[in-house]
């Protein structure tokens, strides 16, 4: 299978990886950045045959199988729109798009081309959280009840690569979509939530709010809060916890591997300082498992309807700060 990346920077240099070295039967055949030079040293790195500033050169390439789209959000929604009518199968990092109508046109399209398209959640593919999600499946669990998904980032964001919702759109969508995973079948319909520029209060006057609390209420009477931070001195960090009728279960503590020291200065852990370190084994699989999808062995686990799910909770979270109220998820605009 030959699959184009667009995007070579953070996390297209992952996926670049992983599809050359990780993945049997898949092929990195070109790399698409606008950025001079970027695509060709990536290229070159990785042993993809072709590098290109414009991913129109991709799409016409009738050898290239699928896209895998790790550009900026703000392209997201072209990117699918464009792959989709060249019929290539995508796989697009978080989020979908920035809005409800362009997401909703990308869907459209992807679905009159009848293109594979999955999303990158990545938490899905965390052996806690799926083990979590059967533990729901299969009854042990009983009915969700309350939710919690927590991102705390390990700080050194770059404000000028912050945008007003960013915490939302790009952080926080995260635990959206986690909320929902955990609690299927089920659909958000009340949003509250807090949000400050707590580690960098002189980004407040911009909007570029770093700290944040979302309650999400479900349609099935769950209650779920997700929590962000784009700093913790300690680490990447990231939690979740779903209590049901009938118990609870909890993800995650940060920690690279199970294994605690304990010496005369007390007992430590090795904690993960990004996500590509706690995290490196679902990015893996995420692409793994598209293959799959392409190949038609598997279903789309994480699909554009999830994607919706997903942005719309964010949507209501950045106008319920803006407004300083609870937010109807009907109220949400395009």
């Amino acid at each position: 299978m030959r699959v184009a990346l667009i995007g070579s920077g953070r996390m297209g240099s992952f996926h670049a990886e992983s599809l050359t070295y990780r993945i049997p039967g898949v092929q990195l055949a070109a790399v698409v950045d606008p950025a001079p030079g970027a695509a060709s040293r990536m290229a070159t790195a990785f042993g993809a045959s072709a590098a290109y500033t414009d991913p129109a050169a991709v799409f016409a390439d009738p050898t290239v199988d699928a896209v895998v789209i790790a550009a900026p959000a703000r392209f997201h929604a072209e990117l699918i729109v464009a792959a989709a009518q060249a019929g290539k199968a995508v796989f697009c990092e978080k989020p979908g798009a920035l809005t409800l109508a362009d997401l909703d046109r990308a869907l459209g399209a992807v679905a009159e081309a009848q293109v594979v398209l999955q999303v990158g959640f990545n938490r899905r593919f965390v052996p806690d959280w799926a083990a979590a999600r059967r533990l729901i499946d299969d009854g042990t669990l009983g009915t969700p009840r309350l939710l919690r998904s927590v991102t705390r980032d390990p700080g050194g964001f770059d404000p000028a690569r912050v945008a007003p919702d960013t915490i939302f759109n790009e952080t926080l969508i995260h635990d959206f979509d986690t909320l929902s995973f955990l609690n299927p079948g089920a659909r958000a319909v009340e949003v509250f939530a807090v949000a400050d520029a707590l580690v960098e209060p002189s980004w407040r006057d911009r909007g570029l709010l770093d700290t944040a609390v979302v309650t999400v209420r479900f349609d099935n009477g769950a209650v779920g809060v997700a929590e962000a931070c784009f700093e913790a001195a300690y680490g990447y960090d990231v939690r979740g916890e779903v209590f049901g009728a009938k118990g609870m279960a909890t993800m995650g503590d940060g920690r690279v591997d199970g294994m605690v020291f304990s010496g005369s200065s007390g007992r430590v852990a090795a904690t993960a300082r990004s996500d590509q370190e706690l995290l490196a084994g679902a990015y893996v699989e995420e692409l793994a498992v598209f293959a799959d999808v392409v190949r038609g062995l598997d279903p789309v686990p994480v699909g554009g309807q999830d994607a919706r799910a997903a942005l719309g909770i964010a949507l209501a979270a950045a106008q319920s700060v803006r407004l300083g109220r609870p937010v109807q998820l009907g109220e949400v605009g395009a």
